[in-house]
């Protein structure tokens, strides 16, 4: 059996309810900013700098509001910026 099949066995197997569970919805840069408090573009510079935790799909940001709480009660900082 081949991986992606192995992998539709297992999404097939599920019940509705608990493959949405499974998957964390991922928020858009909007969505993320506003999560935040900062401007879209801000976000978008930090993602490509690497300062906050970010995947790309295609040609879109893309941010899981886990990591970044994560990110935010780790106290992680940007080298630009001094923690407070």
């Amino acid at each position: 059996m081949t991986h992606q099949a192995e992998l539709l066995s297992i999404f097939n197997s599920r019940e509705p309810e608990s493959l949405a569970e499974a998957f964390e919805q991922v928020l858009n840069k909007d969505q993320a900013a506003a999560l935040l408090q900062i401007h879209p573009k801000t976000l978008q510079r930090m993602a490509r700098q690497g300062i906050v935790p970010a995947f790309r799909i295609g040609d879109l940001w893309r941010f899981r509001a886990s990591s970044l709480d994560q990110w935010l009660r780790s106290g992680l900082c940007s080298k630009s910026h001094s923690c407070r």
